[in-house]
């Protein structure tokens, strides 16, 4: 059975979210919502989809959102029961119908093979109207070539769209990255386990684009340059074994970039550069590189 966790704060798209659950044409499956202080009561919308859904909700006194999001995530998820398989749905995020009937259908094509399980996913609106693409994905994909693909915006990928075992995530848990910004892509890289990744692509799920969302949102951005940048060091100290040589040097090159647009550079990001530059490039780019710290702007 599937337990669907709701971190809960946001009312303005949630009677969306809570319909296109109670709309399912399979209905095996738990829904648990946590409250996470907000400010906007759902009690009201919670009473007239509790005989529709079989949900549990919980209401939390103290807010943990806005300072570790992560952890919200976490006790949301200690509410789960039984279930074997989490999804994370956003507050503003909807499910096509057939999503939890086409995860049954597809059970014996991967159980026993795959840890994490994703759906093709469009991009709406605040207004509910679709404003990307289909975003199709191989059936069966190595983890590290699933968020390569993302790196070079050839697919998209967010939090919502993925059913993961719950035996994984306690393993590994989600990184506690600033608002939460590519903790969804490590958990992939590591609730996957050395497997790969299976996709069903004959169901959606919608993600909502937003002013009012942290993925929507122009303010925090000095945030998130922060997550990235913990994000990509661990990408390239630990998950660039599968890539092959080009693709590896992208994504340094990436990480590169993004130090060095910082300044002063910390004496451990330096060394950290340096030993990447020995690896990854000739000398002649390390030389280029030293020549742009000392002087920015004289190597271009």
């Amino acid at each position: 059975m599937i337990a669907i966790v709701v971190p809960y704060f946001k009312i303005t798209f949630f009677e969306e979210t809570l319909f296109s659950l109670a709309n399912q044409s399979n209905k095996n499956f738990k829904v648990y919502i946590g409250n996470d202080a907000s400010p906007d009561d759902p009690a009201e919308l919670i009473d007239k989809y509790s005989s529709k859904i079989n949900l549990k909700y919980q209401i939390y006194k103290e807010n943990w959102g806005r300072s570790s999001l992560t952890s919200h995530w976490k006790r949301c998820i200690e509410m789960v029961g039984s279930e074997e398989w989490i999804m994370i749905l956003g507050d503003d995020d909807i499910l096509g119908k057939t999503v939890v009937e086409t995860w049954y259908e597809s059970l014996d094509k991967f159980c026993r093979r795959a840890s994490v399980i994703r759906f093709a996913t469009q991009m709406i609106d605040d207004k509910s109207n679709k404003i990307s693409k289909s975003y199709n994905h191989p059936v069966w994909e190595i983890p590290e070539y699933s968020f390569y693909r993302k790196f070079n915006r050839i697919t998209r990928s967010s939090l919502s769209e993925y059913i993961f075992l719950k035996s994984s995530y306690r393993k590994y848990g989600f990184f506690p990255y600033p608002l939460a910004w590519h903790s969804d892509d490590r958990a992939w890289l590591e609730f996957s386990e050395s497997n790969k990744i299976f996709s069903i692509n004959d169901s959606k799920v919608y993600i909502r684009i937003s002013p009012i969302a942290i993925s929507g949102s122009k303010v925090n951005l000095t945030e998130k340059r922060i997550a990235r940048n913990q994000f990509f060091k661990y990408l390239v100290n630990s998950r660039l074994s599968k890539l092959n040589n080009t693709e590896k040097k992208e994504i340094v090159r990436s990480y590169h970039l993004s130090i060095t647009a910082i300044k002063p550079i910390e004496l451990s990001e330096f060394l950290f550069l340096t030993y990447l530059h020995i690896k990854y490039f000739d000398l002649i780019f390390f030389k280029k590189f030293l020549k742009e710290l000392i002087s920015p702007g004289s190597s271009k």
